[in-house]
């Protein structure tokens, strides 16, 4: 279980990565040439959010099960659980949360260039939080590509 947990949670990284450049670049140029906003735009904006929040629960899920998560005073000690602990889940979290209001805002919203301006922010945040949280190999030890 922990296996496919594991690579499922990996593999769905690239996904929702890809999904959130692009909900981002669109935003950004739509939002600085003053486009109209359009339903791909929104279910651009959707599928970045569920795509995200599926690898949330996959990530939460491994959180209790994975033998990197250690509960101990001995954690804050050693910089791998210390990362997978703490650091990985916290940064993902606040990404989730940057996100999922970024959607809201985006929905809530009527005037079309306020909408691709607070999706930019809000999924910007989102996906610098996420870069920063994902165990890349040349940052983390023992970390893989996939």
């Amino acid at each position: 279980m922990y296996n496919m947990l594991r690579h499922a949670h990996s593999g769905i990284r690239w996904i929702v990565l890809i999904l959130l450049v692009v909900a981002v670049v669109n935003a950004l140029m739509k939002w600085q040439s003053g486009k109209s906003f359009s339903g791909g735009d929104k279910k651009l904006f959707l599928f970045s959010m569920i795509s995200f929040h599926i690898q949330f629960l996959l990530g939460l899920a491994l959180y209790f099960i994975s033998p990197k998560v250690v509960f101990s005073a001995e954690s804050m000690k050693n910089a791998l659980n210390r990362f997978y602990l703490v650091e990985h889940s916290t940064l993902m979290f606040l990404a989730v949360v940057f996100i999922t209001i970024g959607y809201s805002k985006v929905k809530s919203l009527s005037v079309d260039t306020e909408k691709f301006k607070k999706g930019f922010i809000f999924y910007a945040i989102g996906l610098v939080l996420l870069l920063a949280g994902i165990p890349w190999p040349f940052r983390i030890p023992g970390a893989a590509w996939f």
